[in-house]
């Protein structure tokens, strides 16, 4: 799956000595003016660079966390990390509700969580407003994320609030009416989880997710006071990509891992990552299982061309939400590559796990030798044979057929949609390609489905001609073609990487060129058409602009339409927005 590398070209971060072997890391310090005076050292150990890049895409609130004076950061630190906290202390100040929020409730026609619901439909069946008034759809106000150009977390909408993370480590709870902040709460690193909001037995509500350093946490929703939290796997590359789940009175947690873009260092011992799922109390954070999906641990198996040993089996991380079915007392998740050359049954695949347990019940893998690293074939630690890193990023969705027999719906990077049956080990019933595959192709991040339909934006992004890129509608029970959109000749790249969201009659999907559109779930006609590249007067006072729409999806609540905007990894358009869109902008 795609992982932080990118962040190694950009100013202020590391930098590789072509041919040497070796890396510089920047150091800077904030002086008393707040400028940022900057400094190269080189470094031949891989280990700190893992160490460098976690601390510097995610680390910037820990320093500043209960620091009152800027003039007290006296620490030598990534530059990139400085400008954040320079710039978030001062955004940090504006765009504050003048009024208390109101007392927290769940109600109809809320989003909460990644799919809507635990079985990941990405579906809102009480929007607050019709398909026939899409059209009418105009921006109603916009937030901005300081010192960012990344916009990569899901918005959770429940009782007239929203609540968000960011790249710097704030999670905001907004005014939904208006986009005014309620609080920030500030967590270790990076936060991408979309947020589940519960009532607990205590009778707090709870604001419930992860971050890009492996953490879980639970604050109490209503006023950002932390109730727990855990590092749910010590490896240094471990992330929560996954949104959890809340199902059964017990939280569910995926795991996953940027250790495929560190292999690319020829010193780094490739690989030692699992993939795994955990169960929670959502009360207290207390572990009650965790099952790692790959046997372990990694053992020595071969040596790169460098002189460096390979370790294995490894990879298969989890960077989608779990879908929950109680009727069978299962949980699913969906998997990613292998990181190396050692084989193993449950990458690339869709795993059934008891919910009470964790234990493994089946695996159904569609892609074997899936061998993948980023940067292959070009370095030495790359795995003998290739793979061609066709995770499923996207979670699986669980459906029920008119018949009254239930599909399991996975979209994966191939380009390839699969129909599973969950009561005979998950064997494929149906099989579809709808895009052409590839590292950055076909199905990327998530599936929308109502009662007849499964939706499915397709990216393919990096396979030239982008003949595919676009909408697509495929029937539930037999996986053939509804109907198809191709992506609209537009500026800039076409590709649909985003997850899609649909109500009554519309599914809306965004796009790596920056245009946000709704289509007709009756043909596919493109019904409305907004393009989010451009600066935003923000209700917040923050400078922003649009950019990229890619990784999370749409959210549909109380008659509004939220997505984010920016997205500058993988030669994205960066952009730091949440945009609020409601029926003439009212």
């Amino acid at each position: 799956m795609r992982a932080a590398s990118t962040l190694m070209s950009m100013p202020g971060l590391p930098r590789n000595l072509v041919g040497t072997g070796r890396f510089e890391l920047p150091t800077c310090r904030l002086g008393g003016d707040r400028s940022i005076h900057l400094s190269y050292v080189p470094v031949s150990n891989p280990q700190l660079i893992l160490k460098h890049s976690a601390f510097l895409e995610f680390a910037a609130p820990r320093w500043y966390t209960g620091l009152n004076l800027p003039g007290r950061l006296h620490w030598w630190m990534p530059c990139f990390a400085l400008s954040l906290v320079a710039s978030a202390m001062a955004a940090d100040t504006a765009g504050f509700c003048k009024a208390p929020a109101p007392p927290l409730a769940i109600e109809e026609g809320d989003w909460n969580g990644w799919g809507n619901d635990t079985a990941n439909t990405r579906r809102q069946l009480h929007p607050g407003f019709a398909a026939e008034d899409v059209s009418r759809l105009k921006l109603k106000w916009a937030f901005g994320f300081a010192a960012q150009n990344l916009a990569f977390a899901q918005p959770t909408s429940v009782g007239g609030r929203i609540f968000i993370g960011s790249v710097s480590g704030a999670v905001y709870s907004l005014d939904a009416g208006a986009g005014c902040v309620y609080w920030v709460y500030r967590a270790s690193a990076a936060v991408r989880t979309a947020i589940r909001i519960a009532k607990l037995p205590s009778g707090k509500w709870a604001a419930l997710f992860g971050d890009r350093a492996g953490n879980a946490y639970g604050i109490d929703a209503e006023t950002a006071q932390p109730l727990w939290k855990i590092r749910l796997d010590q490896h240094p590359a471990a992330r929560i990509t996954g949104s959890p789940v809340l199902a059964g009175g017990r939280l569910y947690v995926p795991m996953s891992s940027d250790e495929e873009s560190l292999a690319q260092m020829p010193e780094y011992r490739c690989c030692t990552f699992r993939g795994s799922v955990s169960a929670l109390d959502p009360s207290n954070g207390r572990t009650i299982w965790q099952r790692f999906v790959v046997d372990g641990p990694a053992k020595p198996y071969s040596v790169s061309s460098s002189g460096t040993e390979l370790i294995g089996p490894a990879g298969a991380a989890i960077w989608s939400s779990p879908a929950i079915d109680p009727k069978r007392n299962l949980l699913y998740v969906s998997t990613g590559n292998s990181y190396t050359g050692v084989n193993f049954d449950t990458n690339d695949a869709i795993l059934a796990i008891d919910l009470d347990s964790g234990k493994l019940v089946w695996s159904r893998q569609t892609q074997r030798n899936d061998n993948f690293i980023a940067g292959c074939p070009y370095h030495p630690s790359c795995p003998a044979g290739g793979g061609d890193d066709f995770d499923f990023g996207a979670p699986p969705v669980l459906r029920t057929l008119p018949d009254g027999s239930d599909i399991l719906v996975a979209g994966q990077k191939s380009g390839i949609v699969f129909g599973l049956d969950p009561d005979h080990q998950g064997k494929i019933l149906w099989q579809t390609r709808v895009g052409e595959g590839g590292s950055l192709g076909g199905i990327q991040w998530g599936l929308a489905a109502d009662d007849r339909l499964v939706y499915a934006a397709v990216s393919d992004r990096l396979s030239g001609r982008f003949n595919r890129a676009g909408l697509y509608a495929l029937d539930l029970a037999t996986g053939k073609l509804a109907w198809s959109t191709p992506a609209p000749p537009a500026p800039g790249n076409p590709a649909q990487s985003a997850a899609v969201s649909s109500m009554p009659g519309v599914v809306f999907s965004g796009s790596v060129n920056g245009h946000f559109r709704a289509y007709s779930t009756a043909n596919g006609a493109i019904v409305w058409d907004f393009d989010t590249k451009r600066p935003f007067d923000t209700v917040n006072g923050v400078e922003a602009h649009g950019g990229s729409i890619d990784g999370p999806g749409p959210v549909i609540a109380h008659g509004m339409v939220l997505t984010n905007s920016g997205y500058v990894s993988f030669g994205g358009l960066g952009g730091n927005v949440l945009l609020a869109f409601s029926i003439d902008g009212k």
